[in-house]
């Protein structure tokens, strides 16, 4: 049975820094698209950062550019979110969703394109 699980959230003061991982299971992870959203309290799930299977390609919200750094590890069957220069406002619970319905390059920015999603990990920021 294939899953996606995120691992590394926590609580972190404002200005900190903390990194998520999403491993997955029962899937050639390597041949996956990746991406990160969130979805922080009466707010819609919104995109982060989404990476291409080969790891070519990436993109970034506008909202986290420059502080956050999508990357994967095809060694460790991982993908990363590097968060630095955390603010109140990140606080959210983070989710990894993978597909494996792009070439190498490719990836999509919505949550609908994406067949395997993780459970969650909170990320809580404080001020």
């Amino acid at each position: 049975q294939a899953q996606v699980v995120e691992s590394g959230g926590g609580l972190v003061q404002a200005g900190g820094s903390l990194r998520l991982s999403c491993a997955a299971s029962g899937l050639t992870f390597s041949r996956y698209a990746t991406a990160w959203f969130r979805q922080a309290p009466g707010k819609e799930r919104e995109f982060v950062a989404a990476i291409s299977w080969s790891g070519s390609s990436t993109s970034t919200a506008d909202s986290v550019k420059g502080r956050f750094t999508i990357s994967r590890d095809k060694a460790k069957n991982t993908v990363y979110l590097q968060m630095n220069s955390l603010k109140p406002e990140d606080t959210a619970v983070y989710y990894c969703a993978a597909t494996g319905t792009y070439g190498s390059s490719g990836y999509s920015v919505l949550a609908n394109d994406y067949t395997y999603w993780g459970q969650g990990t909170q990320v809580t920021v404080s001020s």
